[in-house]
């Protein structure tokens, strides 16, 4: 156990940025050779677990610590520097907290908010809105789950999944939580893609689950609250800030390249790089991408911080403005991180493609993860609120 579970009520708080801070310090000494290895990684989510951080947006009266979003998006963005396929996990767990808060009743808030702290437990998430192939089938006890779902981020490892699953009679998705463990749920580590490459991401099959009703979060058939579609506004910032976090990473590493390692260029008449005039011009280039993101991220998590803490009381409206915040800040970061992780190289120089650096990892990571939607719909949602005020429609990407 962590030694910020082990402190006593006289102790202050742990600064949670502080332990995220000494948690992505950690992760970076083998986030190179880790990515290069992929597969599950299973002792730094158990770093992950002991730091404490898992019950960071649990409410207090949960006995969760009750930190505000734009904290614990901060969290995200200090791991993404360092490991952004863990910080995806670690944000897709308190993705899955926030939906229970959003879509649970009372009774549920409490049961597995509190669980998830006396546990310390992991959530993983299942819930892949445009993949219908899980099948809920009515039940006596609730619903019968069967088929496979797809970019389950998280799923290795877990202890609990969200999932959505299709219901034919409604022609309409049920949201419900079931333990990774429980009878018939077979998670498959068979995520391959380029970049991103420890998030867990693989399938998630289900065999004749049970699927008890105090365990769905949304029944089919219900048109989900103003309140309720702030999910996507959470997944959608956690993305923002995982995309501007490893813009930031990559733009120190380069930082860091350029003062210890970087030769200057023949031509430019002076001794080290970081004093070449059109190095320090193009580097200025890349700080001003990131620096406008940084600032709508962090304006749009204030948003979503006072319309989470309205609860049921937050309108359809409310709701619109703030998804035109969040599209702002996901497309900027978006740019930012592609940008940023792409363009270092020409100011580092070939040496700095040497694997033992692995700086590739950050273009690899952020472009996988950028291909999550769509940015273009994004864009075509913001021109739309520019030219005639409309909002974006609530969806589960927007």
């Amino acid at each position: 156990m962590s030694q910020a579970l082990l402190k006593t009520a006289h102790d202050p708080a742990p600064d949670p940025l502080h332990i995220a801070t000494e948690l992505a310090q950690r992760l970076a000494a083998s986030a190179n050779a880790r990515d290069q290895a992929g597969g599950h990684a299973a002792q730094e989510r158990e770093w992950i677990r002991a730091s404490g951080l898992l019950t960071l947006s649990i409410p207090t009266i949960y006995g969760g610590q009750g930190a505000d979003w734009p904290t614990v998006y901060q969290v995200i963005r200090i791991l993404a520097r360092a490991d952004s396929a863990l910080a995806h996990v670690f944000g897709f767990h308190h993705l899955q907290l926030a939906g229970i808060q959003l879509y649970g009743t009372a009774q549920q808030q409490r049961r597995f908010l509190t669980q998830t702290v006396e546990q310390n437990l992991f959530w993983g998430n299942a819930l892949n809105p445009l993949d219908k192939r899980t099948i809920a089938t009515d039940a006596d006890y609730g619903f019968q789950l069967d088929g496979i779902k797809s970019f389950s981020s998280g799923s290795v490892g877990s202890d609990w999944l969200t999932i959505s699953a299709w219901h034919a009679p409604t022609q309409s998705a049920l949201i419900g939580v079931v333990p990774t463990r429980q009878h018939g749920v077979a998670v498959q580590a068979d995520w391959d893609a380029f970049g991103q490459k420890q998030t867990d991401s693989g399938n998630v099959h289900f065999h004749q689950v049970s699927l008890p009703a105090t365990q769905v979060l949304q029944a089919p058939g219900v048109t989900p609250t103003a309140q309720a579609t702030l999910r996507s506004q959470v997944a959608q910032l956690i993305m923002a800030n995982l995309y501007l976090g490893i813009g930031e990473g990559a733009f120190e590493a380069a930082r860091a390249y350029l003062a210890n390692e970087a030769r200057p260029w023949f031509a430019s008449g002076v001794d080290k790089a970081g004093a070449d005039p059109l190095i320090q011009h193009r580097f200025g280039q890349l700080w001003l991408k990131l620096r406008p993101a940084s600032v709508l991220a962090d304006h749009a998590a204030r948003g979503l911080e006072r319309l989470f803490r309205l609860g049921a009381a937050v309108t359809a409206q409310q709701r619109g403005e703030l998804a035109v915040s969040v599209a702002e800040a996901k497309v900027l970061a978006h740019q930012a991180g592609v940008d940023v992780s792409s363009e270092i190289f020409e100011l580092t120089g070939a040496r700095s493609t040497s694997s033992r650096f692995g700086y590739d990892r950050y273009w690899r990571n952020v472009r996988v993860h950028t291909l999550h939607d769509p940015v273009d719909y994004k864009i075509r949602d913001l021109g739309r609120y520019a030219l005639d005020g409309s909002l974006p429609q609530p969806t589960a990407y927007s």
